[in-house]
């Protein structure tokens, strides 16, 4: 098979299993469903991993060529199109790993389901959607790729349609991710007006010489056009990446099934805009204004989203708050111009992520769907494999050292402490109190769920057990690369992988400074000795062990004693109420406002019931004339007639000759 089939059969396999899933459910029935799409999704994954070992281990050239050619206006191609390097070949590997976990795993989450062969398609629909944005060589087909995870996103947060709460989550995941698609449209939009190309290739070779261009964004006030693009293009990847302000979707997305929940947050979805900075980085070096606002955005993202996440009671909410905080590290590294970095937190991030989702919907399963931790307690002894991958899960979440977490997450925390981008140093702190509170919440999660005593109602207890084995499978093969993957940061992070594909300043020097002292694994752990966030995890976890196990009456006497920070924290910073009451409010009164002048009064009032009324009193003017008497209509004739040779006599051109 030629790399150009191969390529194409990648994202095809997938979009294959989910037509015939969503087309022909009924006549192939489960079995035919999940069969179809996980074969799809297999496929794709085999042809990934033989894309990244050519490409990242065998040292293949980049390969950037076009597929479809959709439209040429003005000269301007308009096409499909794959660029594959290490980045692409890294991130399809990925996506698709962990989408082949999660087809696996919904077998038996999703076992009785009326909907189950629609949930297969969406799930393996998405899988395509994600793979065209990573594997895209132009604008058109990452925007294509950034809609149509968008849209399956919203039907499979909603998938649960009859679920008020369901509907409300995805209508509110959608419309959040449209305020930000609107920037990302004005980046793409400034990129063609700028460089008249849709091809990445085009625009990066071009952008150096447009560095020092401006553009008045309002009259008479000259701003740095590199500056305006990279920062349109980073609001979409706030919407997509849930940075904060545009972050409240994603918690509410938990309202879907646990799987969706799984590969929305841990590889595709939300990594989607990571993915794209970094693949933009030739632009966003050129703008340290852009770095600095994403490196700020995702200082706020991490400290205060971790937050929220100790006062959660909800096991998949606790997780997705996690989510809103990782990314927030990725973000930083961005920022800060360590995106492989970045990029490297990404990776392993989805591994361990994607398992602590996974397990809890394990857990949820054995508590009959019960989802409040304060009603677990004692799931060690019923649910071994869940105990100990959610274990090696949050273990690696909270970046102890050897697990795959450690490398990536201390790897940002330096970069950042040695980046000279303007708000570098906020940057700093945010993440490393990070450490403290990551470990609190998740460890506080850990420890009331799978120890102390049962607090869960006696029938519950009774018919506790272990999930089948398409449950735990999944939450095996996850939890080996959350202990190994780390090992990578060799080749990854200080090596020559992403050589020739992201590019950094020289003058950014963060991550270089970190390489300098870089000699190997083994010494980056010891070296973590000498540096404080690794007491801090150790700070966080015993910290959860003692208030929660140990002494579980200091949590009630805390929330009492700091009542009005609880009160904060339980309301999410108060941000859905702004949004409902400013910006929802504020729409709803404008479009009233508009309604009342445009529809009520303009159209309705002047142009339809005023044209109306204009006619009618012509009308009845007119009327009066019809008197029925001849003499009338005589003399009406004689005065038309004497108007007219008036006219001709006077006034018409050459009367005065």
């Amino acid at each position: 098979m030629s790399l150009e089939n191969t390529l194409l059969a990648i994202p095809l396999a997938p979009l294959l299993g989910a037509i015939i899933a969503g087309l022909f459910g009924k006549q192939i029935g489960r079995a035919g469903a999940h069969t179809v799409t996980i074969l799809g999704v297999a496929v794709s994954f085999a042809l990934s991993a033989m894309i990244f070992k050519q490409f990242a281990i065998d040292g293949a050239a980049a390969f950037n060529g076009s597929v479809y050619t959709w439209m040429v206006s003005d000269g301007v191609r308009f096409e499909v199109g794959f660029l594959v390097d290490n980045l692409t070949a890294l991130m399809m590997t990925v996506v698709t790993f962990v989408s082949l976990m999660v087809h696996i795993y919904t077998i038996g989450y999703m076992h009785d389901d009326p909907g189950y062969q629609r949930f297969f398609s969406y799930i393996a629909l998405f899988t395509f959607a994600m793979l065209m944005l990573v594997m895209s060589n132009n604008f058109l087909q990452l925007f294509f790729g950034w809609e149509a995870v968008g849209l399956v996103s919203y039907l499979l947060i909603g998938f649960w349609y009859k679920k008020p709460t369901a509907i409300y989550a995805n209508l509110k995941a959608f419309l959040v991710n449209r305020v930000g698609d609107f920037g990302f449209l004005l980046g793409i939009a400034a990129i063609y007006m700028t460089f008249n190309s849709m091809d990445y290739a085009t625009v990066f070779a071009a952008a150096p010489a447009h560095a020092n261009d401006s553009y008045q964004v309002f009259p008479g006030v000259d701003w740095s056009l590199m500056s305006v693009i990279c920062i349109c293009l980073f609001i979409g990847a706030m919407g997509k990446s849930a940075q904060v302000p545009l972050h409240v979707w994603l918690p509410d997305s938990m309202e879907g099934p646990t799987p969706i929940s799984a590969l929305i947050h841990a590889a595709t979805m939300v990594t989607a805009g990571i993915f794209m900075v970094a693949r933009m980085s030739p632009m966003f070096e050129l703008s340290t204004t852009a770095l600095s606002f994403v490196i700020i955005i995702g200082a706020i993202t991490t400290f205060f989203m971790g937050l929220l996440g100790v006062v959660q009671n909800d096991i998949k909410r606790v997780i997705a708050y996690s989510t809103l905080s990782q990314l927030g590290y990725m973000t930083v590294a961005l920022g800060a111009s360590a995106y492989a970095a970045g990029i490297f937190h990404l990776m392993t991030h989805a591994f361990f992520k994607a398992l602590l989702f996974l397990g809890a919907g394990s857990v949820i399963i054995a508590m009959h769907h019960d989802q409040d931790i304060r009603n677990m307690g004692g799931l060690r002894k019923y649910m071994p494999i869940t105990w100990i991958t959610m274990l090696i899960g949050s273990l690696a979440l909270i970046g102890t050292p050897f697990f795959s977490g450690f490398f990536s997450k201390d790897t940002i925390i330096e970069a950042v402490h040695h980046a000279n981008i303007p708000g570098a140093g906020i940057a700093y702190w945010a993440v490393l109190l990070s450490v403290f509170v990551t470990a609190l919440y998740s460890f506080r999660l850990y420890f009331l769920v799978f120890h102390g005593k049962p607090r869960m109602d006696d029938h519950t207890r009774e018919h506790l057990h272990e999930s089948p084995w398409v449950v735990t499978l999944p939450l095996i093969l996850l939890a080996i690369p959350s202990v190994v993957a780390g090992f990578w940061i060799d080749p990854i992070v200080f090596g020559d992988f992403f050589n020739g594909v992201i590019y950094v300043s020289p003058e950014h020097t963060g991550l270089a400074t970190v390489a300098d002292h870089y000699h190997g694994p083994l010494s980056f752990v010891l070296h973590a000795f000498q540096g404080p966030a690794i007491y801090l995890a150790i700070a966080g976890v015993a910290t959860a062990w003692y208030v929660y196990m140990k002494r579980p009456e200091l949590a009630d006497n805390v929330r009492q004693r700091f009542s009005g920070l609880y009160t904060v924290l339980v309301n999410k910073y108060y941000a859905d109420d702004v949004n409902e009451v400013v910006f929802a409010g504020g729409a709803r009164g404008v479009g009233q406002l508009l309604w009342k002048i445009g529809d009520v009064l303009i159209i309705d009032g002047l142009v339809v019931n005023g044209s109306a009324r204009v006619v009618g009193w012509t009308a009845s003017v007119v009327r009066k004339i019809q008197t029925g008497h001849l003499y009338t209509y005589a003399f009406t004739m004689i005065i038309g007639l004497l108007f007219i040779l008036s006219w001709f006599v006077f006034l018409s051109p050459g009367a005065s000759q």
